[in-house]
């Protein structure tokens, strides 16, 4: 395997874990670690963390080492503005035709409910964040599915801001089951102002969330 491609591969695969929450922002990543993990040579890791980097995902302190970065509300708002416009513009270009397209999102609503039936609130927050890339990979692009796999991973770092997992997840669990609703039944416009609300909900919260820390964080 090329290493340009290898290097691709394996940022990917941190992106994941970022978004699967596994890596919390702030954590130190280590290179020997992720090499080890995913069976790739050190070079190729170094390449990742490089390219992730670029994205925004990854830092590097010199004399310190490579840390999941930091959010700020900053990041929460613009993350938070790039959400209403993508996610808000697929609902609305969706036509009757898509209501058969919709069983993912439904599989994903009940994989959060499960979760939550067991107390497992980050998996609540992962079955959500695959709930909003597979609501994206409705619009047929690829180009918006990358833009999304990276939202995703930056939106789990902001999520990570919440102390309370449970109190910021669990109302979105059955709004995500509304969203869904409301597709199904052909009312896409109504669909899309109700994701516009909600989205503005998440942003509150999130915010409300980011007072509460320390001032350092924003």
């Amino acid at each position: 395997m090329r290493q340009g491609y290898a290097a691709g591969v394996v940022s990917e695969q941190l992106s994941e874990w970022i978004t699967e929450g596994r890596l919390a922002p702030e954590a130190k990543v280590s290179e020997a670690w992720v090499a080890g993990e995913l069976q790739v040579s050190r070079n190729t890791v170094r390449e990742a963390f490089r390219l992730l980097a670029h994205d925004g995902l990854l830092v590097h302190e010199f004399n310190r080492g490579v840390f999941v970065a930091p959010v700020t509300a900053a990041d929460v708002r613009d993350v938070y503005r790039v959400r209403r416009i993508i996610e808000t513009a697929v609902v609305r270009s969706l036509q009757p035709d898509d209501r058969h397209r919709l069983g993912a999102l439904a599989e994903l609503v009940g994989a959060a409910r499960t979760a939550a039936g067991h107390g497992d609130w980050v998996e609540v927050g992962t079955a959500n964040m695959r709930f909003h890339r597979a609501l994206v990979a409705l619009a047929g692009s690829p180009r918006l599915d990358l833009t999304m796999r990276r939202l995703a991973a930056e939106l789990r770092l902001v999520f990570a801001v919440s102390r309370d997992p449970q109190r910021f997840f669990e109302p979105f669990v059955e709004r995500n089951s509304s969203l869904v609703d409301l597709m199904a039944a052909d009312r896409f416009e109504q669909a899309a102002d109700y994701l516009d609300r909600y989205l503005a909900d998440s942003e509150r919260a999130i915010l409300a969330a980011f007072a509460d820390r320390a001032p350092t964080l924003d």
